[in-house]
């Protein structure tokens, strides 16, 4: 691997450890792209290249890993866990989440409050991969 192969890769994994700190955060591309020390486009297509998704998808779906969280293990409200994990309104939570998950945010809450009792012995690394949503 080639140095300059080396350093895109560097200010990649940069960007995304930002996207994974700061999800919550109004992150769009070209804050990312000043991150990286790129223009937006080639930022925008070395991003994708690196990680098989564009960066916004990438954040869209880490603010669902987190909502998913937040709806297994608090009673807090989905709008309340929608504007907390960044996104702008709940229509566009809801629409994401369940382009992402497969099922509404609050369906996915039933679902999971219903699996409970079943799912006691069950190591949470597992649950916890078994639940990852799929790129």
């Amino acid at each position: 691997m080639g140095r300059a192969v080396e350093e895109t890769n560097r200010r990649m994994l940069r960007v995304r450890d930002t996207m994974d700190r700061d999800y919550a955060q109004p992150l769009d591309v070209p804050a990312l792209a000043r991150i990286a020390h790129v223009s937006q486009a080639h930022f925008t297509r070395t991003f994708r290249a690196t990680f098989g998704e564009t960066p916004h998808r990438y954040l869209q779906r880490r603010r669902v890993e987190r909502a998913m969280f937040l709806l297994r293990e608090t009673d807090r409200s989905v709008t309340d866990i929608c504007y907390e994990v960044g996104f702008g309104s709940p229509a566009t939570f809801s629409r994401t989440f369940h382009d992402i998950v497969g099922r509404p945010p609050r369906t996915y809450r039933k679902e999971r409050e219903a699996a409970a009792p079943a799912a006691m012995g069950v190591p949470t690394c597992f649950t916890m991969a078994w639940t990852r949503p799929r790129a």
